[in-house]
């Protein structure tokens, strides 16, 4: 034996060192991370490291340590079969171990919802009825989370998530959910991924990148060891002896500090001698492999052709060898440093994948196949091998590697199926389109005995013998897969290349199913509204006898001009898919028409039967648990609430909507209805609440139009509140959330509105004369009058506020005729839009210069009777201006009330206006005598600001004045910082605003 072989002789079959070595940093950031945890604060590690690092050695020590400390922990790994991943494998190992610690706890956990978690974890008892549509993933997505958050409440909880490279998307998309959505609780996520093998197209580096952003989670990047640190590895394995320097020396550099190497090397110096230290990696990997006894040279070879893992019962099927022979070769590949143990003790797996990867590589080219062949026969045979919400996947992926098509087909659509039940869309997506490239390679007489059509909303399957249609029936399948998983290009793609086999006129049903999925893809990838899609759907199933497919067209062209196009037609639409709906027994989408219908009859005047149609379909959608439809109820019924001025009933629906909602896991349909809920706590003056509303919605929202509305709301919020720029910062995040290729009055008149008031309250009159004209040019749409009313009061504000300066004279006329034309064509008929109706109206007549106090004081009586404190406050603040301009008699109760009102909402333009006008008046507001004009200008900032306000250049007021420019331009600077305006436009708007140089008026 040579001398680095005798140095390493005691090593013997084990070459882990028992020693941890290095590593101190990072195992502090472990520690600190669980340490916020504990303390209810969730945090989440992502170890990431070359293969044979040390990510796992890292891992168990610091999981080691957390269970010493209290701590319940619990790994899974991403398994790899073949080519693929496992839905959701990590996280329902790891749930199947929580389970085994913690037992009672986790069904406590989980009660209420057992048939969804079930998805991920069977244990739990039978799945509950899927829902066909996002709802349904996001519910189980957002139910997992709740689970671990009760877990945690009195316990820290560590989930480790192993090989994180080879996790299928919904594992991704799910851990990425874990990590976004868990706000207190006492959990510490820790995944490690190899990072040399995330290249640039690699699926898990734009999820890495997505996490990067997020505050709670920390990166460890984990690199090679020192030569200090090979040192106390070496010696560590070989029982506390130092290497000596020469063999230390080519030791290190032949690994290049990797952990794993170091191992190998020090294993095959002790095995063999200086073999290790010249021979390729690869084959220095597979030395120790065929070192061992044949049997178990064949066990290893097995082993790693059936993936990252395998169960004792399925090898010993498998092998052919008897039980005590299996054992022996076991032994002897366990004992070598090759094997290790599962965790859950029924079977085995590769102590590194990186021995796994070289054997599988070294399999010859029919080995592998031949191989996958035996495990599909015994699966086959014995099913109960492997745990059933596993079988599918795997007996799929085993044919399929075996590249027997008449076996891997029937397979490979079965095991879609079982992805879909567990809401794995991107894996029913991926196994869809294997079945399709598996097709034309299978005899026609396998295809006529597949199982038949799963799954594709409406649409009408085949179930027949023609070849075509049932390639069609397949391809409807990849169609709504797609969309589900979120490749709408994919989806769009699919559905244009089903049309272009189908002919129209044959098969109108079929083409119309297709239309409608061509256009949902095409909306969601934001390139056009849907329209023209849905219009040729209609097109095909006119005339034609009733069909799920027609109610479903009918009844989707009717939600869609609701809220595009509303009025009588779209009245009409709804009413026709109502009772298709009927007719064919379609009540889920009935439901989803009559909750159209509803919104209709509100518009038309039928208020009461329209809330009650609405509220009918809410009870019935939680009764039935149509998860597709409850979304749309509360968030309907809440927002047509608001639309007739019902706030306090608003708020009540939309915090009952938010309690249902919570219930069934239905998140982004929650921060809906938080959006709505703030706006209704906007409207009754409590905004405080209103700005928590839209702080949840923002929250919760996964999607981007939640998120474009909760924007909306903070804009709104700080427009009222004098904060210019937070507006303007707001609105910008609203528009960019809702996009410009598919325009809706709700959401394109609220934002012109905002926009054109954000503009007046600047003193760019231009700019807020554009923005009424944009926001009308496409003209009003019927039931637009709750978003429309508002917006013309705001611009005949904005043209009363300019009046007298000589700018906003060009173009009044035009403005205020257009605003009367709009104003003309509203419904005024409920006393929300009656109140707005006499407030347009006397702010036109002030723009005429028309003060009529009469006028005033009905807008005031008009809403004393609404629950809506700020609008209120505004018009008594113009009723008390209308009676000063009027001799003054009276005008002190009402200018107090507004002023105690803008106090009390932080509602600082109006409180501003309203104490100088108290002070201009001489009126106390709240029992203080008011004197001077309060905003602390000298008379001769009042001279110049009044020549300011009417557009006089600093020249020309120079010589009016008698002072020097450089004179002006210092009081200039004065007035604004005074004012706290930014620019001369801002200061004379304010100037009017606060009517501290009030044209004549004509009464």
């Amino acid at each position: 034996m040579s001398a680095p072989c005798a140095m390493l002789g005691d090593v013997q079959k084990t070459s882990v060192s028992p020693v941890f070595v290095g590593r101190s940093d990072e195992l502090d950031t472990l520690a600190d991370a669980l340490e916020r945890a504990a303390a209810g604060e969730p945090q989440a590690v992502l170890v990431g490291g070359e293969a044979g690092v040390g990510k796992t050695r890292l891992l168990e020590e610091f999981l080691a340590g957390a269970a010493a400390g209290g701590a319940v922990t619990a790994t899974g790994g991403c398994v790899e079969i073949g080519e693929d991943g496992l839905p959701f494998a990590p996280l329902a190992t790891a749930l199947r171990a929580l389970h085994r610690q913690v037992g009672d706890a986790l069904t406590r956990a989980a009660a209420g919802h057992e048939g969804e978690l079930a998805r991920l974890l069977p244990e739990l008892g039978e799945t509950a009825r899927e829902s066909h549509d996002e709802d349904g993933r996001a519910r189980l997505f957002e139910l997992t989370a709740r689970l671990l958050e009760r877990l945690t409440a009195d316990r820290t909880l560590v989930l480790a998530v192993e090989d994180l490279h080879w996790a299928d998307r919904s594992t991704r998309e799910l851990l990425g959910y874990l990590f976004r959505s868990l706000h207190s609780a006492r959990l510490l996520i820790i995944t490690t991924y190899r990072s040399d093998d995330i290249h640039r197209r690699h699926p898990l580096r734009p999820f890495l990148a997505e996490l990067d952003r997020m505050r709670s989670l920390h990166r460890i990047e984990l690199g090679r060891f020192t030569r200090a640190e090979v040192r106390a590895q070496l010696a560590g394995i070989a029982g506390g002896s130092q290497p000596d320097r020469d063999v230390l020396d080519r030791i290190f550099e032949r690994s290049d500090g990797n952990a794993f190497f170091v191992e190998e090397i020090a294993a095959s110096l002790a095995d063999g001698c200086t073999g290790g230290l010249s021979t390729s990696l690869r084959d220095l990997l597979l030395v120790r492999v065929e070192a061992l006894p044949e049997d178990a040279q064949r066990v290893a070879r097995i082993a790693a052709a059936a993936g990252s893992a395998v169960e004792f019962e399925l090898l010993h099927a498998v092998a052919g060898l008897g039980e005590d022979e299996l054992i022996e070769a076991l032994r002897a590949a366990v004992g070598a440093g090759i094997l290790r143990a599962t965790p859950d003790g029924d079977g085995y797996r590769f102590r590194h994948a990186l021995v796994r990867e070289a054997v599988v590589d070294d399999l010859l080219p029919g080995e592998r196949s031949r191989l996958n062949r035996r495990y599909a026969h015994a699966l086959e045979a014995d099913p109960g091998l492997v745990r059933a919400d596993e079988l599918p996947a795997r007996l799929a992926s085993h044919w399929y590697h075996a590249h027997d098509p008449a076996k891997a087909l029937p397979a490979v659509l079965a095991a879609a199926v079982h992805a879909r039940r567990r809401y794995a869309y991107t894996e029913q997506l991926r196994l869809l389109e294997r079945a399709l490239e598996l097709w034309e390679d299978v005899p026609k007489e396998v295809r006529e005995a597949q199982r038949p059509f799963d799954h594709a909303d409406v649409y009408p399957a085949c179930g027949c013998d023609d070849e075509a249609l049932r390639r069609l029936d397949l391809l409807a399948e990849i169609v709504v897969a797609a969309h589900m998983s979120g490749e709408r290009e994919r989806s769009l793609a699919v559905a244009r290349k089903a049309l272009r086999m189908l002919d129209e006129t044959k098969d109108p049903l079929r083409a119309a199913w297709f239309w409608t999925q061509q256009g949902k893809a095409a909306e969601g990838l934001a390139r056009g509204d849907g329209r023209a899609e849905l219009g040729r759907a209609q097109e095909l199933v006119r005339g034609l006898p009733p069909s799920p497919v027609h109610a479903e067209v009918i009844a989707q062209a009717a939600a869609w001009s609701a809220v595009h196009t509303p009025g009588p037609e779209s009245y009409a639409t709804a009413e026709q898919a109502v009772e298709l709906s009927r007719l064919v027994g379609a009540e889920s989408t009935g439901l989803s028409a009559r909750l159209t219908l509803g919104g209709h009859r509100i518009d038309s005047g039928d208020v009461e039967g329209g809330l009650a149609e609405m509220r009918a379909v809410c009870a019935r959608a939680v009764e039935l648990g149509e998860v597709h439809v409850l979304g749309r109820c509360y968030i309907n019924l809440a927002s047509a609430l608001e639309g007739v001025g019902r706030s306090a009933e608003a708020v009540t629906v939309a915090d009952e909507g938010v309690e249902v909602l919570h219930r069934f896991g239905l998140r982004d349909s929650t921060a809906w209805v938080h959006g709505n809920k703030a706006c209704s706590l906007y409207s009754l003056g409590r905004w405080p609440e209103a700005e928590e509303a839209a702080r949840e919605a923002l929250r919760l929202a996964r999607t981007r139009m939640p998120r474009g509305a909760a924007a909306k709301r903070f804009a709104l919020l700080a427009l009222a509140r004098g904060e210019w720029d937070a507006a303007e910062r707001e609105l910008a995040v609203a528009r960019a959330h809702y996009g410009t290729h598919d325009p809706q009055p709700q959401y394109e008149i609220p934002f012109g509105h905002c926009t054109l008031e954000l503009a007046a309250a600047r003193g760019r009159l231009t700019d807020a004369r554009a923005a009424l004209d944009e926001t009308l040019r496409p003209g009003l749409p019927a039931a637009a009058q709750r978003y429309a009313w508002p917006l013309l009061i705001a611009a005949a504000t904005a043209e009363a506020d300019a009046r007298g300066l000589p700018a906003a004279e060009q173009g009044r006329a035009a403005v205020l005729g257009s605003i009367r034309a709009a104003a003309k064509r509203l419904p005024r008929f409920i006393p929300v839009w009656q109140a707005h109706a006499l407030y347009l109206d006397a702010e036109l007549l002030r723009a005429d210069g028309c003060e009529d106090a009469h006028r005033w004081a009905e807008v005031v009586a008009a809403f004393e009777l609404l629950d809506r404190p700020y609008e209120l406050a505004r018009a008594r603040y113009r009723w008390a201006a209308s009676l000063l301009g009027a001799g003054g008699e009276g005008a002190a109760e009402p200018l107090a009330a507004a002023h105690t009102t803008a106090v009390r909402l932080g509602a600082r333009p109006l409180r501003e206006a309203v104490e100088l006008l108290g002070r201009r008046a001489r009126l106390s507001l709240g029992g203080n005598r008011q004197t001077g004009d309060g905003l602390g200008l000298t008379p001769r900032e009042r001279d110049v600001l009044r020549l300011v306000a009417l557009g006089h250049s600093n020249g020309r007021i120079a010589e009016e004045l008698f002072i020097s420019p450089k004179t002006v331009s210092v009081h200039v600077s004065n007035i604004l910082a005074k004012l706290g305006v930014s620019g001369r436009g801002e200061a004379a708007a304010t100037a009017h605003r606060m009517g501290l140089f009030s044209p004549p008026v004509r009464s």
